[in-house]
């Protein structure tokens, strides 16, 4: 990486200027985005893990849609453990792959219920024990419904975090480690929903607004674009 003079910052050099830069990058995205937040509606966390499994390949805008209906009937671990797929599928066939998150969240209600007292665990490990639960929804769970430390790697923060080159590739397991170690962890659950709504607003998959965004003169790519 350059320092702008043209040399190469290498070792601890480099990752000290890495991390003042994304620090930049993200205080402008809070001014940016000041109500950034997940758009998932939820009353607990349980709720939480429900719409987030049901969010994977589906806009949050429908997942609350969904949820509506859904948490009026089943809304506890319980209740969807007593479930058969085919009792749930209907309920959530507004989403993709629907038969395999109904597996997934009956699955998931039964092992809440017979391994952790019928409460979402709030550890990272343990939440990747529960089906149908990665890295990127065990993180959103820890961050947003216990308030712990959590940095969520979806497309959009792939996607932004690779064009503003702080990682390479397209391994959100190696993303999310990389800005875990560039980012405090008292701002990974920030950094996460600023990230996400900097790429749903500007930096898109297609077309990316570089002329608006805040972020050209800290972005590699913004000349490139």
């Amino acid at each position: 990486m350059s320092n702008g003079t043209g040399r190469i910052l290498q070792g601890d050099e480099c990752l000290q200027t890495t991390g003042k830069r994304i620090k930049q990058v993200l205080e402008r995205l809070h001014q940016e985005y000041p109500q950034a937040g997940t758009r998932l509606k939820w009353n607990s966390v349980f709720e939480l893990l429900v719409a987030t499994i049901l969010s994977a390949q589906t806009t949050d805008n429908q997942v609350n849609h969904i949820t509506a209906t859904l948490f009026k009937h089943y809304n506890k671990p319980q209740d969807f453990a007593a479930l058969t797929p085919e009792e749930l599928e209907p309920w959530i066939k507004g989403c993709g792959l629907y038969r395999n998150k109904a597996g997934f969240i009956i699955e998931a209600s039964r092992m809440i219920m017979d391994r952790f007292a019928g409460k979402v665990p709030d550890t990272l490990e343990e939440l990747l024990e529960l089906p149908g639960v990665g890295r990127k929804t065990a993180n959103v769970i820890l961050s947003v419904g216990f308030g712990k430390p959590g940095l969520a790697v979806d497309t959009h923060v792939q996607r932004v975090t690779s064009r503003l080159g702080f990682t390479t590739g397209d391994n959100p397991d190696h993303t999310e480690l990389r800005l875990k170690s560039l980012i405090p962890p008292e701002d990974w659950g920030m950094a996460h929903h600023l990230f996400i709504w900097h790429g749903r607003s500007l930096c898109r998959s297609r077309k990316p607004r570089c002329r608006q965004c805040p972020l050209s003169d800290l972005c590699p790519a913004a000349e490139i674009i």
